[in-house]
């Protein structure tokens, strides 16, 4: 069976929000997490698809569902944990609890503020998954990466573009690999793991590459919100 889980624990601080976590702002008259969710919504492949949210903002994410009509989908909302993995494995639980255990479920991970991601990129993550066991949905590095030396005050190395990629998601894999592959890590090791791929790859999984979309963008601060809403008022996404 196939899965997706959005991931919308965080609480809005790089944005510096009192009130109102960054995945419930409105953009374009909704809440991120709603234009997050009607994309997945779309793709007719999922079995269910769950929401990984902070155990205070529960109540006001089934609002939502309601409110716009989601409710009728197959949509659970999941108490997160302190960490995206921990997040991670709270729906991962649920999962199991929900359609029992299996070598063959596949999870579509993806950030609840990104909204512009393609039906095209989760269809990918999907196949991939189901291909290789696991993957990363990255887009090619344009700028010079360099990698500095443990004081952070100097360049250590600087690596070749040509085999540098940024991190996007979803990040997609098989359910129980990544259980497997997290209860083989020390509390230490995944407490500076703040990525699903990381898990796996600290565990020895292999993981393959998803061509992303530069219009896959993460709304982590004020400036990435300002450029979603141009990119909506300009037409270069469709929402």
């Amino acid at each position: 069976m196939i899965f997706a889980a959005i991931l919308a624990g965080g609480t809005g601080t790089r944005m510096d929000l009192d009130n109102l976590p960054k995945q419930f702002l409105l953009l374009d008259g909704k809440p991120i997490l709603i234009h997050t969710l009607e994309k997945f919504c779309l793709c007719a492949r999922f079995d269910a698809l769950y929401i990984g949210v902070h155990k205070d903002w529960l109540s006001h994410t089934n609002e939502l569902l309601q409110k716009y009509h989601l409710d009728g989908f197959p949509l659970h909302v999941v108490s997160g944990g302190t960490t995206r993995n921990q997040t991670i494995m709270n729906i991962l639980e649920r999962i199991e609890g929900d359609f029992g255990s299996s070598a063959e479920h596949i999870v579509v991970t993806h950030d609840s503020v990104r909204p512009f991601v393609l039906l095209s990129t989760i269809e990918a993550n999907i196949d991939a998954a189901l291909a290789y066991g696991a993957c990363d949905t990255v887009i090619p590095a344009t700028d010079t990466i360099v990698r500095a030396d443990q004081s952070g005050q100097a360049i250590e190395r600087i690596p070749t573009r040509d085999r540098m990629y940024q991190g996007q998601t979803p990040q997609s894999f098989k359910l129980q690999a990544f259980k497997e592959s997290y209860r083989t890590l020390d509390e230490n090791t995944l407490a500076a793991l703040t990525d699903a791929c990381k898990v796996l790859l600290e565990a020895g999984v292999s993981v393959r590459l998803v061509a992303g979309d530069v219009t896959n963008i993460k709304l982590t601060t004020i400036m990435d919100y300002k450029i979603a809403q141009a990119m909506i008022a300009s037409g270069v996404v469709d929402q």
